[in-house]
């Protein structure tokens, strides 16, 4: 049952990984997210049966049908690394031999809404510079749910003074994030919005409010050293000058995903190295 259930949720992420390319593409520019896809050269609407997630692209060699242009490897990433992130939270962060409770598909649902609005914001500021608002919304509502679900769940059984526990636990994410995101801020009032933008002010505050404060802030650093790291590359192969703009938001998402799925790992590893 495993195998089956993991196959099915590869393929939920697959389809779903269709669904953010429209996102990201089209909630920038201000487009409706319904309505046919077209050809990004020519516009002319997509036949159904070249809109298979991954496989069309392979079969039509990565070219489109009408015009014969290539088409954006943007695509199928997105299509394949949705499938198989869903895959991932599916099998280490929601057990299927677990009583089926509720609160767990709950928890499994705004798990997959984290992950597909992170993809989103990946490829949104990577491509574009630019993050949709809504996107951000989507990012903390998902994860405020996530984490009301997560906070009942265990703490039921624990104390009948239940709704004390929980507006203390939620009034600490909130303090968390703010925390996490100051730095931030202080580097977008400072620099005036040169060295960071509002929306990534935005990002660490939800990332903070997410993962928690020692989580937050190691997701943050690695995002820094990745960032960093990166632009000096860049600078030495002189694919980038010195005072070029790189876009934050897709460190701070592979931040958030090292700290998401192995946080106490690399805190437990912390507190051994410097005995606390």
């Amino acid at each position: 049952m495993i195998y089956f259930f993991s196959f099915i949720i590869f393929i939920l992420g697959l389809s779903i990984g269709s669904f953010l390319n429209v996102v990201i593409d089209r909630l920038i520019k201000n487009q409706s997210l319904l309505g046919r896809s077209r050809c990004d050269y020519c516009r002319k609407k997509i036949v159904w049966h070249d809109l298979i997630p991954v496989l069309s692209f392979f079969l039509l060699k990565g070219k489109s049908r009408c015009c014969h242009k290539k088409i954006n490897w943007q695509y199928p990433i997105v299509e394949l690394l949705t499938g198989i992130s869903f895959f991932l939270i599916f099998n280490f962060q929601f057990s299927i031999f677990n009583e089926f409770l509720i609160y767990q598909f709950l928890k499994l649902f705004f798990l997959l809404g984290i992950m597909s609005s992170l993809i989103v914001i990946f490829f949104s500021d990577a491509k574009y510079h630019l993050v949709s608002d809504y996107v951000l919304w989507s990012f903390f509502g998902f994860s405020f749910f996530y984490k009301m679900i997560f906070i009942i769940s265990t703490k039921i059984g624990i104390s009948l003074d239940i709704l004390k526990q929980i507006q203390n636990d939620v009034f600490f994410s909130f303090l968390s994030g703010l925390i996490v995101c100051l730095p931030i801020f202080l580097i977008y009032y400072l620099s005036k919005e040169r060295a960071m933008g509002l929306g990534d002010v935005y990002m660490t505050f939800i990332i903070g409010f997410f993962l928690d404060w020692k989580a937050g802030f190691l997701a943050l650093y690695i995002a820094v050293l990745l960032g960093g790291l990166t632009g000096l590359i860049l600078i030495i192969f002189k694919k980038s000058k010195l005072k070029s703009k790189i876009a934050f938001g897709p460190f701070l998402v592979i931040g958030t995903l090292i700290m998401f799925f192995w946080g106490d790992k690399i805190i437990n590893f912390i507190k051994k190295i410097y005995g606390f």
